[in-house]
């Protein structure tokens, strides 16, 4: 089973994720790419970081909104979308490429996630992005709109899911600002175990949910993400899941 986390979620001084420890922790690491958080110097530091350390190196691409953290809706016309998602890709693979690595994935962040996940432009958008930056594979949840839009373009498609959110009965996470979204650091594990074990989620309703899993996010910037992170992959261990990057 894959981890992956968020990373380089900073800009300049101001730092949000605690890069260096979920480092030796994930398998898969989420990269900002400028848009909603990083810069120039963190991303060069983490994908250093990251090469170093054997960690699969991914381009979390987004809607250019800083100030909102990514996480307001924008419009934005496919076309413009989509060069803006093969800009995003390419800043991060100069900084890989130079640690001797490469961008091998791609996971759209926050509004754009959702977004790309039911509206066929935007997940058009990416596809044709990730396209165009020669990025062939994409970390989104199983059976959305850009999941089959990726698929129908000869993409690979990852399934995700999340250890640190709660899902609703449809398969769908809770929003972002409802109060049962974020589960706290035993939920997350439990349901990491779940989803690795039983490829199932329990939702807020108490519906037993099936979620296809091939990787499991652990969101960097939620408090106590590196020891959430940690107590996952000690408890995915213990059931004898090797805990790797996919393959």
């Amino acid at each position: 089973m894959d981890l992956n986390a968020d990373l380089g979620e900073g800009f300049g001084r101001w730092e949000l994720t605690d890069d260096d420890a979920l480092l030796h922790i994930v398998t898969s690491a989420n990269v900002a790419c400028g848009f909603h958080a990083g810069d120039p110097v963190t991303l060069r530091r983490v994908t250093a970081l990251a090469a170093a350390r054997g960690v699969r190196i991914g381009a979390q691409v987004s809607y250019r909104d800083l100030a909102g953290f990514g996480r307001r809706e924008i419009d934005v016309p496919p076309e413009e979308l989509a060069a803006e998602v093969a800009y995003q890709i390419g800043a991060l693979r100069v900084f890989a490429e130079a640690a001797g690595t490469t961008v091998t994935y791609v996971k759209p962040h926050g509004a754009l996630y959702d977004r790309a996940g039911r509206d066929s432009g935007q997940a058009w958008a990416v596809v044709e992005g990730a396209t165009l930056a020669g990025v062939g594979t994409i970390l989104t949840q199983r059976g959305n709109t850009l999941d089959r839009l990726a698929t129908k373009a000869g993409l690979r498609v990852v399934a995700e899911a999340f250890a640190d959110r709660a899902y609703r009965h449809d398969g769908r996470l809770v929003p972002r600002g409802t109060p049962e979204a974020l589960l706290g650091p035993d939920a997350a594990e439990a349901q990491a175990v779940k989803l690795a074990t039983e490829g199932a989620v329990t939702a807020i309703d108490g519906t037993r949910v099936p979620v296809a899993t091939e990787s499991i996010c652990v969101h960097g910037d939620s408090p106590g993400a590196v020891a959430v992170a940690a107590s996952i992959r000690a408890a995915l261990n213990e059931r004898g899941i090797d805990v790797e990057a996919f393959s």
